[in-house]
Parts: C-alpha cells; sequence; structure tokens
C-alpha cells in the first residue's frame, strides 16, 4: 500500500471537507487497486469514528477521547502508548493493544482514569502508522510451522514463513535474518513473512553496523528526488568576509554535518558575538519535493565514524562553510554586556569568509600552554593570528555557561565511553536533542563553546519570531516534576548524601546535581537524576526550557544554527528568510519611516500585517498537517539509534572478558537483582538476585538497596562490587553478570549489620568517566 492511515489523515483539512478524487491526488493514487485501498480504508475509518463523511467529500472528526500516541512495549510485554501531546503515558493491556506492535503510531482511546501510582488505562482503536515493515529474526522449526521469531523481543509475535526459507534454519546461531512483512496480523490469522537475506553474526565492525541499519531500516534510504538548487544573488547580503570568523570543528566521521562559524569582537561595556549559519533555506523550496523529502528524514545520524546525512551531497556541498573560501550564510549579531548578557541583537542575509577551522587538538594546545612561553605548539601555528580571539571566545562562553546553570540548566558528568567504534557518537552536538540536560564539557573543547553561543542565538531568533507571531517550531523543555526529583532526593537520602531541601522539603535538579558532583556516587545518582529530566520536544508554541535556563513569560527558543542536522533548523530558517525579504516594515509605502524587521528594535512597535495571507499559507497547513509530531517522531528514533550503538559497541567489548572478573559499580537495584556498571566501556549487566546464593534479599525500595536476611550484607546504589563477566549477548544487549563475594565471605553471618563494599575503602582502581572522545 502506497499510503498509511497517517499519511491519509494529514491530507484532511482540519475545518473542511476534501474530495475524494482530490485526496487519490494527494496521496499520489492513480491505479484502480490504490483507489479501492482507499476507498475501504476510508470506510473502515468511518466505522471507528475517525472520519465522515459528506456530499462535499471526507473531513476529519476531532474527538478528544482519540489520543495520538506511539507505542512502547517492554520484553515482558507490557506495554504503554506515549502521547504525542507529551501527556501522562497511557497503559495498554496486550488484549486492548488489537495487532499493533512496539513502534507502531496508534489512535489510542482512555478506559480507566489514572490515580496518584496508577497510569491510566487504554485501548488502541486504530493503527495510524506500522513502524516495522521488516525485522532481524532467527528462522525456527515449530513443529509443521516454519516461523521468525524476532530478535527484539518487544516484538511479542512470530512471523509465519515459507517452506523456501528453511535454507536459512541455522542451529549454531552464527547468523541471523532479514524478514519482510508480507502481511500484518488480521482478526485470527497470524502475520506473514519471507526471508530477504541473510547476516552474519560475528563479520566485524561493518558488520554489526549493517545489523543495526537493518533493525533499524535504514540500510535502504530512499534517494533524496532530484532538484535544481536555487541560485543566491549578493544582492541585499550584507558583505562580512572581511570578519575573521572561525570554523569550531568537532567531528570528523565520513559525511559528517558542516557546522556554524563564530567570530567575536571587543566593543564598549562589552561583546558582539556573531553566528553565521550555512543559507540551506534559501537554495530549498518550501513545499517542494526536495524539501518535502527533508521533512520525512528529519535528522542526520551519526551511526558511529560514519553519517547517514540529512542534506542530500549537492545541498550539503553548496551550503557547507570552509575556510577561506567566500560562502553565504544567515547571521546575527549578538550585543552582550560584560556580564554575558544578551542586550540586543540583529539578524542578517550574509556573506561570510571564514579565517580558519579550530578543532580539539588546538583548543587542547590552547589550554595547556604556558602563558609567557615562546614556542607555539604545532596544533596552535595554522591559528596563531586568532589565539587571542580564542582566548576571548573561551573567556565568554565560560560567562554564558555559568548564567545558564545560575538559571536551572544542568550539565550531567554521563558522557559516553571513549570506544573506537563509536566514532562522533562519543562527541556530544551543539544541541542535545531529546535529552533534558547538556553532557559536562571543559570549556575548551569546541562543542563546548558552539554550544553556548548557538543557544544564545537560538533564544533571540525564538524571542524574535514570538514576538511577531510568526509560524516557527519551538524548542520546549518542561521543568522536572516535583515528586520525581524528591524520589531522587529520597535516594541520596538513604546513601547519607547531605542535601539541603527547601522549606517544603523539595530539592531542584539543579541543586541535587550540584549535591552528587561532590560525592563518591556521583555517576550513579546522575543516572538516577537524568530519569527525572523532561525530553526536550518541538512545539509550535513557546514554552520553558528548563535547560538553555529559559522560562517565564517571553521565554522562547527556535533552532536555526544546525539546518544540516535538523529539519527543525531548516524551518526557522525558512521562517526567518521569509520575514527578511517579503515582511512589511511600514504600514504602507506612503509612509517615510520603517521598522528595522531584523533586529529587537521592532518589537512592539508592528501594528500591521508583516506578511500576505498567502505567503504564510504552507506554513499552517504544514504545522496543521502533524509536522512537529512527526519531527518528535524522527527524535526519538535517533534516540533509540543511538541507544542501540552504544549497547552493540559496549557488548563487542565484553564479549572478549567473558570468565573475567573485574570492578564495577551498581548502577540500579530493583527487586530482582541489580545493575553494574563495569569499566572502562562502562557496560551495564545485571547481577540476577538467584545468583546471590549466599543468602536470601530482600528489596527495600525506599532505600534503594537490597539487604540480605541473615548476614545484613547490603548491595546499594554507588557501590563498588566485583562482578564476573559469564554471557554476552551483542544482538540482544544483555550481559549476564555474578557477583564475587569479598574473601571469607561465605554467608555465614550473625545476623548483625554489617557495611557495604563502599564502606570497606577503595579496593578498586578509580572509574574514569569519560566525556569527550
Amino acid at each position: 500500500m502506497k499510503f498509511t492511515v497517517a499519511d491519509l489523515l494529514d491530507q484532511l483539512p482540519a475545518e473542511e471537507a476534501l474530495p475524494i478524487a482530490k485526496l487519490e491526488k494527494a496521496l499520489g493514487l492513480s491505479q484502480k487497486a490504490e483507489k479501492q485501498q482507499l476507498r475501504i480504508g476510508v470506510d473502515g475509518l468511518i466505522k471507528i469514528g475517525v472520519v465522515q463523511e459528506a456530499e462535499d467529500g471526507i473531513q476529519r472528526r476531532e474527538d478528544p477521547e482519540l489520543i495520538p500516541a506511539r507505542l512502547r512495549c517492554s520484553s515482558k510485554g507490557f506495554c504503554f502508548a506515549l502521547r504525542e501531546d507529551g501527556g501522562e503515558d497511557i497503559y495498554i493491556r496486550d488484549h486492548q493493544l488489537n495487532h499493533a506492535w512496539n513502534g507502531d503510531r496508534v489512535l489510542v482511546k482512555v478506559t480507566r482514569e489514572g490515580g496518584r501510582r496508577r497510569s491510566p488505562e487504554g485501548g488502541v482503536q486504530c493503527i495510524l502508522e506500522r513502524r516495522t515493515a521488516s525485522l532481524l529474526a532467527q528462522v525456527e522449526q515449530q513443529e509443521s510451522r516454519l516461523v521468525a521469531t524476532p530478535l527484539d523481543d518487544r516484538l511479542l509475535t512470530s512471523i509465519e514463513l515459507p517452506e523456501g526459507d528453511a535454507k536459512h534454519l541455522d542451529p549454531e546461531s552464527t547468523s541471523v535474518v532479514e524478514v519482510l512483512v508480507d502481511r500484518y496480523p488480521v482478526g485470527q490469522f497470524s502475520p506473514q513473512g519471507h526471508v530477504a537475506r541473510q547476516l552474519p553474526v560475528k563479520g566485524g565492525e561493518a558488520a554489526d553496523l549493517d545489523l543495526l541499519l537493518t533493525k533499524h531500516h535504514l540500510h535502504e534510504r530512499a534517494a533524496a528526488p532530484r532538484a535544481t538548487l536555487k541560485a543566491l544573488a549578493p544582492k541585499d547580503r550584507a558583505d562580512l568576509t572581511a570578519q575573521p570568523a572561525l570554523l569550531l570543528q568537532g567531528w570528523s566521521g565520513k559525511e559528517a554535518p558542516g557546522g556554524t562559524a563564530i567570530c567575536l569582537e571587543e566593543r564598549d561595556g562589552g561583546w558582539t558575538l556573531w553566528v553565521h549559519s550555512p543559507a540551506v533555506a534559501e537554495r530549498v523550496g518550501l513545499g517542494s519535493a526536495l524539501d518535502l523529502w527533508l521533512r520525512d528524514q528529519g535528522e542526520a545520524l551519526c551511526v558511529g565514524r560514519q553519517w547517514l546525512p540529512l542534506l542530500p551531497p549537492a545541498l550539503a556541498k553548496a551550503a557547507a562553510f570552509s575556510a577561506g573560501d567566500d560562502q553565504d550564510a544567515l547571521s546575527v549579531a549578538l550585543d552582550l554586556n560584560s556580564d554575558g548578557t544578551l542586550e540586543h541583537y540583529r539578524f542578517s542575509r550574509s556573506r561570510i569568509k571564514p579565517v580558519a577551522t579550530v578543532d580539539a587538538a588546538a583548543l587542547t594546545a590552547l589550554a595547556e600552554r604556558k602563558p609567557k612561553s615562546r614556542t607555539v605548539p604545532a596544533a596552535l601555528k595554522a591559528i596563531k593570528d586568532h589565539q587571542q580571539q580564542l582566548e576571548n571566545l573561551v573567556a565568554v562562553a565560560e560567562l554564558l555557561h555559568q548564567q545558564r546553570l545560575s538559571q536551572g540548566s544542568i550539565d550531567l558528568d554521563l558522557g559516553l565511553p571513549a570506544i573506537e567504534s563509536l566514532g562522533d557518537l562519543a562527541i556530544p552536538g551543539p544541541d542535545s536533542p531529546l535529552h533534558g540536560w547538556f553532557v559536562q564539557l571543559p570549556m575548551h573543547h569546541p562543542m563546548a563553546l558552539v554550544r553556548e553561543c548557538v543557544l544564545v542565538a537560538e533564544r533571540a531568533l525564538g524571542q524574535h519570531l514570538s514576538a511577531l507571531s510568526l509560524p516557527a517550531l519551538f524548542g520546549t523543555n518542561a521543568a522536572a516534576d516535583p515528586n520525581d526529583l524528591n524520589d531522587v532526593a529520597k535516594a541520596a537520602l538513604a546513601l547519607d548524601i547531605p542535601l539541603e531541601l527547601s522549606e517544603e522539603g523539595d530539592a531542584s535538579a539543579a541543586e541535587l546535581a550540584a549535591a552528587f558532583a561532590t560525592t563518591d556516587r556521583n555517576r550513579a545518582l546522575q543516572q538516577q537524576l537524568q530519569g527525572a529530566l523532561k525530553p526536550i520536544l518541538l512545539a509550535n508554541e513557546t514554552g520553558d526550557h528548563a535547560l538553555a535556563g529559559l522560562k517565564g513569560d517571553g521565554a522562547a527558543l527556535a533552532p536555526w544554527c544546525s539546518p544540516a542536522l535538523h529539519y527543525a533548523d531548516l524551518w526557522n530558517q525558512h521562517v526567518l528568510v521569509l520575514l527578511l525579504t517579503e515582511g512589511k516594515d511600514r504600514p504602507s509605502v506612503r509612509h517615510k519611516t520603517s521598522v528595522d524587521l531584523s533586529s529587537d528594535g521592532c518589537i512592539g512597535a508592528i501594528d500591521w500585517p508583516l506578511l500576505a495571507p498567502s505567503g504564510l499559507t504552507p506554513y499552517k497547513e504544514a504545522l496543521d498537517h502533524g509536522l512537529v509530531q512527526r519531527l518528535n517522531g524522527r527524535v526519538r528514533f535517533m534516540a533509540e539509534l543511538h541507544k542501540d550503538l552504544l549497547s552493540m559497541a559496549q557488548a563487542r567489548q565484553a564479549e572478549p572478558l567473558v570468565g573475567q572478573v573485574l570492578p564495577g559499580v551498581i548502577s540500579g537495584v530493583q527487586s530482582y537483582g541489580f545493575f553494574v556498571e563495569v569499566p572502562p566501556s562502562q557496560v551495564e549487566g545485571l547481577v540476577h538476585v538467584s545468583s546471590l546464593k549466599d543468602d536470601w534479599y530482600e528489596y527495600r525500595s525506599r532505600q534503594n538497596r537490597l539487604v540480605g536476611r541473615k548476614n545484613r550484607r547490603t548491595y546499594r546504589l554507588g557501590d563498588r562490587v566485583e562482578v564476573e563477566i559469564q554471557k554476552v549477548d551483542p544482538l540482544r544487549h544483555q550481559i549476564d553478570l555474578a557477583v564475587v563475594l569479598p574473601e571469607g565471605a561465605d554467608g555465614d553471618g550473625d545476623g548483625s549489620e554489617t557495611e557495604s563494599l563502599a564502606g570497606q575503602g577503595d579496593p578498586f582502581a578509580p572509574i574514569p568517566v569519560i566525556t569527550e572522545a
């Protein structure tokens, strides 16, 4: 089928009917069979009340009881519908799934309201979009049936295969197969599929990447449509080619996205910070075939040492900055006072000529160089003429960083481990998609500098587009729920971590992060804290952004500096270019005085329509047709891909260590056992409670610990333990561990309380926490 239910609904206007013929055209249906499928789909949606049909066509029914969501299931059979509007997750019992699978977009109806400690319950009413068109599986013979059992144990099903696929039976489990789904389950009929190809399990790094790309349906990406890029005329562009702009380069992987250029100028009472972004939007027509393709892609994806770029090669090459070459840009001049506070800003379409590229090696050499040294390190020779600007930039970025932290933003020391195959994935980007926290970085790091500068630039555009009521995409990041933070605080207090709480007994996320940073259980506690922080979501309305330190009236952040990374940035560039090129700076031509639409000076001075309604129509239509929800979905998809890449890399690092005894740190405690992180890859494995043979252990949830009934031995969050790696399953990312008791501990305790391993000094080497590659 060429379309999904989601595609169909996206084409229906919110307040009027669409003739069936126009709907067929909008979906690109020309064959009789395709039109019949559309008719069947429409009839089904009418029956369940999602659409209605009248003489003038098909119209969506706005039913507040039908909630758009995406399914997230666990290997234990528990499924939740994650609401697209950010509301409370809805628990779905297995008999209410109605053949929906993990990852599917669905419409859910709540059947039982939630309580204080209970999630609301509901049932799937309609599957909007199937996520799993193919899957990785192992072929098994079950009596007379040949089936494919998915490797992803969140897919609680098996796929019937034709007899001819019996050749893929592999008793040695040295390979897996890619199965294409030919028929999804319908009524009492099971799903059917066929084997498309066989993939090796132990074929090296390239084979592992192929496995992961296949799992996430990225091994056969749709090619970008052919498009003629717009030529950019020099007219009305500010000539900034004499400016000594610097390219801060953090990534080096194959097809890594191009970044921003930055320049810092001193002025009376402060600084002018220039941020230049590649002019991508000016080369792509909004609503063109290429633009629609970019919307579907949503994100540039890092897959280790290489990238799956968002922009097609011709567009990436045309827009990217390079040192010594003139290039078109979208720029903002940010006037900062001596404290780093933003006073004024002005946007422009510009032309720049970066003077040098600055990488991590250069900034490290700058940080380590002695002030009075006469020798210039090799890494600094290419940029020796710009060393003062770099030093000033580091100082200003530190001001911005401290200001952000003082406003409640969170930096956590939870960077990825230095595993070579992770490549650029181990280097945080200039933003933090999905997370409600930033990876802690030294200020002499390219991404740390870019991050602080870009945040100010995106705050400026958010303020500007919000004040002018233009159809922008805003980043929102709600503050953590106080109850969730209190749970983290209680876990810390149970570990005797000193905390200063308010009179109401509450602690902010920033206060908890600061308190944890001084303890020997910092990493374990920060991992608990990150689970309480809210994700970043895109919205077409302004909202708080705790990560950027924005809250209250006028709080707005509009991403635009990284159009090669995120489509949301490209969209906001389109809006900015529309304002700069077509915005009306006066009520009529008879008025002699005008306002500067590119600067904050125009805010509050405009009482006339800025843009013609026809110019805004395509923006409003895209937002009405679910653009925000789709882009948020792509960000979540990217997070799942990156999580799998990390888990696979860590599992491969752990495979040679099977049978070895290593020191680790308890990273989580549950009733069924505890999780342990093992350096240096920080791979996490489970010590199941059934493997603790020395005693019967009770789980004390309020104290976040397991305690032996007889010997009173405890296992707490952050304790150091020795574990043996017993089994590694890299495909399912499962690591089985067994705890090794201290010498002399035989389980015959005298019933008295004993100290945990963390209280017995420091018997193991320090565990490194790596925040950069």
